[in-house]
């Protein structure tokens, strides 16, 4: 009697634990377990680590210097750059997107070094793809290395809350080892540095940019549905910036870059770039549910799966269809009405 009752607890503990995994994993809002990544960093003010880019009266700074709106009119977007160059580092934003009709409308929060590196620039991008009214955001993640935008490492997603509704927190943390994407703290994309990736993984000291731009040609449904200026302005919020690496100048250390010890250097950075079991039951959940593109899934564009992709189950590549990507010409003039050019765009196939 005794051993049937120890095992009945036995088995109400192990039931009560495994819901609380599932509710974590399961659930359409995850649970973190433990301190959350960002909040290891304090945010600054616009002033102590950013400026203006384009878009003159379209970038607007709050009083406190705490928050920044970025605006796209017909006239012209906006954009806005850190005053250094990291070589690694953690980089985050809390964002709010604008709602209603956003069709061709393209908020990027994004790393690169093109400006100095022309043919050979490094980027890691977040770009988000506004939509025709009732239709959400989606997200949009990338990495290029050395040059290699003919070759394009683009993953997309939907997301589990409205990101018009409310700020949430995107996040990029580069290390010398891999590169991993947050939202809100939840992992959703690793990158590792592998023999197989080369050149391609970045490795320049990169500035950090977060801009709104008309992407018309191909943002939404392959250039379909172009921005409507009727609705304009397209405000986006930002705050809780976070700029935390090693800057360093560019031209003269970014063959032999070493930070000191006590800053957050990529070896201090590591330590939060080493998934615990939690974060890799979320990564697990959110690409499991809302990815709805891979270049490793994508047979049309790469006949030969890309060496760097990991092993996949091959009854559960990602469905596909026709969408466009552009390739990014950076920093236009000023008065422009993009910050990135779209010409050039190369079909893909996606699902969306």
């Amino acid at each position: 009697m005794a051993l049937a009752v120890a095992l009945v607890a036995l088995v109400f503990i192990w039931g009560c634990g495994f819901s609380q995994l599932a509710s974590a994993v399961g659930s359409s809002r995850p649970r973190l377990a433990g301190k959350r990544v960002t909040e290891n960093f304090a945010s600054l003010r616009f002033e102590e680590g950013y400026t203006s880019l384009f878009g003159e009266d379209n970038v607007k700074v709050a009083e406190d210097g705490k928050a920044v709106m970025l605006s796209l009119d017909k006239r012209t977007g906006s954009g806005l750059l850190s005053q250094d160059m990291y070589m690694y580092g953690l980089f985050s934003a809390s964002i709010k997107l604008p709602d209603d009709y956003t069709a061709g409308v393209v908020v990027a929060f994004y790393t690169s070094n093109g400006d100095i590196f022309q043919g050979t620039h490094d980027e890691l991008d977040f770009e988000f793809l506004g939509n025709i009214r009732g239709k959400e955001w989606r997200i949009q993640t990338n990495v290029y290395g050395n040059g290699s935008t003919a070759f394009g490492r683009e993953e997309r997603y939907t997301l589990w809350f409205d990101p018009t509704e409310d700020f949430h927190q995107y996040t990029i943390l580069w290390t010398d080892k891999r590169t991993l994407f947050f939202v809100d703290d939840v992992p959703i994309r690793e990158i590792p540095r592998t023999a197989a990736m080369g050149a391609h993984y970045p490795s320049k000291p990169m500035s950090v940019y977060a801009t709104v731009w008309d992407g018309s040609d191909w943002a939404t449904k392959g250039g379909r549905y172009r921005v409507n200026y009727k609705y304009s302005p397209f405000v986006v919020s930002l705050s809780n910036l976070v700029l935390e690496g090693c800057a360093v100048d560019p031209l003269e250390q970014f063959h032999t870059v070493s930070c000191p010890a006590d800053t957050t250097s990529s070896d201090s950075l590591s330590q939060f770039s080493e998934l615990s079991e939690d974060q890799k039951a979320l990564m697990e959940w959110f690409r499991g549910k809302y990815i709805s593109y891979s270049y490793c899934d994508d047979d049309v564009r790469y006949p030969t799966t890309p060496a760097d992709c990991p092993p996949r189950d091959p009854h559960k590549k990602i469905a596909t269809a026709h969408v466009r990507f552009g390739h990014h010409q950076r920093h236009r003039k000023k008065n422009r009405k993009s910050h990135r050019s779209s010409s050039g765009a190369a079909d893909a196939v996606v699902s969306l």
